[in-house]
């Protein structure tokens, strides 16, 4: 995943409001948003290029449990090695595990080699918790809007309409004017939502992120909707998470240069805790 936007108890009427970009090589092996056969109840993609014999995920639910849980990498490809674990499979970590997000954050917040670079976040949707072994972390995340992406900070909506983050470095354009547009969503808007993910609007480029990527390739990857020939956003998800509830999680698949090529919607209800 390379960007999410959260809603977290933000509305009197949802829980968790989840509006997420995953961008990816074209070539990478993926299977859709489907019911997981290996982890009875799990919505989930797989992610077939992740190493390892168990496939990963880079967002899954699992409603039986009230388990949430998503990652974004952080892009240094400087630091990048071959010789670590897949991100995906701390989602699977968690989400098949016992341990509640703080304990689970801390957890891996101890062995921050182990992996490279990323953002995670899991909830049991009584808590939500956010821990990047390349910032400053982990930390719970208070009511309100709040947004990830490639670098190794949160940004979070705050009263007067800003959007900041207590780490160093700025909240990229994207994450910015993204956690602002969610929550201008009417909501349970999935279209709004999905909208809100569309957008190919490039930062400015005085503001374009320096992360080692050519010039051309920096300011593609700026927008919320990478539309690239290589590596471009391959689906948006929106996960609603209800009060009383019910849930409901769409994902949008697309091709290369954002061709859309399949919607697919499930729901069901889940017991919430209070």
């Amino acid at each position: 995943m390379c960007l999410a936007l959260l809603g977290w108890r933000a509305h009197p009427e949802y829980r968790l409001i989840l509006a997420a970009n995953r961008d990816e090589f074209f070539t990478r092996p993926t299977e859709s948003l489907r019911r997981w056969d290996e982890v009875p109840g799990l919505l989930a993609g797989r992610d077939r290029g992740a190493p390892g014999p168990v496939p990963g995920t880079w967002l899954g639910v699992l409603p039986d449990r009230h388990r949430f849980a998503t990652v974004t990498n952080v892009r240094l490809p400087g630091e990048f090695r071959t010789d670590v674990r897949s991100r995906g499979a701390l989602l699977m970590d968690f989400l098949r595990g016992d341990q509640v997000p703080e304990k689970f954050a801390r957890g891996i917040a101890s062995a921050p080699d182990d992996y490279n670079g990323f953002n995670l976040l899991v909830s049991d949707l009584e808590t939500l918790w956010w821990h990047s072994n390349r910032g400053n972390g982990p930390r719970e995340l208070r009511p309100g809007f709040h947004g990830v992406s490639n670098n190794a900070l949160v940004g979070s909506l705050t009263p007067d309409g800003t959007v900041s983050t207590d780490a160093a470095g700025p909240v990229w354009p994207k994450v910015r004017a993204g956690v602002r547009a969610l929550a201008a969503v009417e909501p349970g808007d999935v279209a709004g939502y999905l909208a809100v993910l569309a957008d190919r609007t490039a930062a400015p480029a005085a503001e374009l992120p320096r992360t080692g990527l050519d010039r051309l390739t920096e300011r593609s990857a700026s927008a919320r909707f990478v539309n690239h020939p290589i590596h471009g956003t391959r689906c948006s998800t929106v996960l609603l998470v209800r009060e009383d509830g019910s849930y409901t999680i769409t994902e949008r698949t697309f091709a290369r240069f954002g061709r859309r090529r399949d919607t697919v919607s499930l729901e069901g209800r889940m017991e919430l805790p209070a």
